[in-house]
């Protein structure tokens, strides 16, 4: 990498986090007008049965996850030789494709398929982006150069998760993903301004990356990750039916709700990246545990507008609590495919999201109602906190000749 001054790097590591910004919009803002594309794109069912389409409209969400868990090993392997800045502005322009194809495909099925395609870019954007902006923050901060692109992230559900949410709700959800696009656009200009030229890893190759599938901690930590963050999406994806028939908010309320996630999640992150780098196993134990007792309290006290509230900036910063940690995680299991393994957290992130949509979508379609996936949440952070367990468990069988895989993936990082 080359010189850059102080300015430059803190410039370019907000560029990053600017696309953080962006694709927190294009991946959250379904969740708040789920109501609406419900309506504008499943207008026969919607007058018959409203639940059973928004239900069905949840398919945006699902589908969006499964594009984030094809593309993100798929394009990680095939970029391994491509310059990190030159890849980052690849992915930037896919996704400013993806989500405009979103905003103008006529029917439910092109919806579809453009979220789909929208997703491809986000598991490699995020790895290469927080390992970009690890190199510009100095050796030794995997977990806080993922917690800078990824508060990002969190500032679009504190402010711009709301704000085109209610957009959308006051104009149409096809405006709400035009805004969107154009934030993809902002981005890509800004890396390509202030982002300096940064070599892809040494003796990288397809080969070479998809040999972190060949490690068992991988499955093990990408499962954790799955399960673990499906607990929160349970949760999250029904968020705007939960305020409106659960609480008795009205419409206007579900902005406001959203926004007090976002913030309870940039607290969650900046707590989580700062003790991420210095404990992954306590910080991922402690973060996965938030997540069951925060859940748990969401069910019980979401009839009411404090309590929904209150808990729902809990559940938001226990989720983002472990992000960072579980990034560093697979990072370290992975040391030489560390392209492979950022990239592998977002795909078994956004599994996460689509199991919780998907199995939220399930309990209320049986009838349970609309709180009914908090509780489905909490068993599956319980089921991620035990893998967790299982997972440490392993590392301390390993042969007593052989590095923790922290330690590991600090000693390849300084070569």
């Amino acid at each position: 990498m080359e010189s850059v001054t102080r300015a430059r790097r803190s410039a370019a590591v907000l560029s990053l986090a600017l696309g953080g910004f962006a694709i927190g919009l294009t991946e959250f803002v379904a969740m708040g007008l789920l109501p609406e594309l419900a309506r504008g794109l499943l207008a026969d069912a919607y007058d018959r049965s409203a639940s059973d389409a928004v239900a069905q409209a949840g398919w945006t969400i699902t589908v969006y996850a499964l594009g984030v868990v094809v593309g993100a090993p798929t394009i990680a392997a095939l970029t391994a030789r491509v310059p990190r800045k030159r890849l980052v502005l690849g992915l930037l322009a896919l996704f400013a494709a993806g989500t405009l194809a979103s905003a103008l495909a006529p029917t439910f099925p092109l919806v579809l398929l453009a979220r789909f395609v929208a997703a491809l870019p986000h598991g490699a954007y995020f790895g290469a982006a927080g390992m970009v902006a690890a190199a510009l923050i100095g050796p030794g901060s995997q977990a806080k150069g993922f917690a800078a692109v990824l508060s990002g992230l969190t500032a679009a559900n504190i402010v711009g998760v709301p704000a085109i949410t209610g957009l959308g709700q006051a104009t149409s959800w096809r405006v709400a993903y035009l805004a969107i696009a154009g934030m993809f656009v902002l981005t890509l200009l800004a890396v390509l301004a202030t982002v300096p030229p940064i070599a892809a890893a040494p003796g990288g190759s397809p080969r070479r990356e998809l040999d972190a599938f060949r490690t068992p901690q991988v499955w093990m930590a990408a499962a954790v990750a799955a399960i673990g963050f499906a607990g929160f999406f349970a949760v999250y994806s029904y968020i705007a039916p939960i305020t409106t028939h659960v609480t008795g908010l009205s419409s206007s309320a579900v902005p406001w709700v959203l926004g007090t996630i976002g913030l309870g999640m940039t607290v969650g992150n900046l707590l989580g990246g700062a003790v991420g780098d210095r404990n992954l196993r306590r910080s991922i134990l402690l973060g996965l545990s938030a997540v069951v007792v925060t859940a748990a309290v969401f069910g019980t006290v979401a009839r009411h507008p404090v309590g929904l509230f209150g808990a729902a900036f809990a559940v938001g910063a226990a989720c983002l609590f472990n992000a960072p940690a579980l990034q560093a995680r697979l990072i370290a299991v992975a040391p030489q495919a560390q392209l492979m393994g950022a990239a592998i957290n977002q795909s078994a992130t956004n599994v996460a999201n689509s199991l919780g949509a998907a199995l939220g979508g399930l309990v209320i379609a049986a009838g349970f109602g609309y709180l009914s996936p908090v509780w489905v949440g909490v068993g599956l952070a319980l089921l991620g906190l035990g893998l967790a367990v299982v997972s440490f468990r392993l590392d301390a069988r390993r042969d007593p000749a052989q590095p923790h895989p922290e330690t590991a993936a600090a000693l390849s990082e300084t070569r």
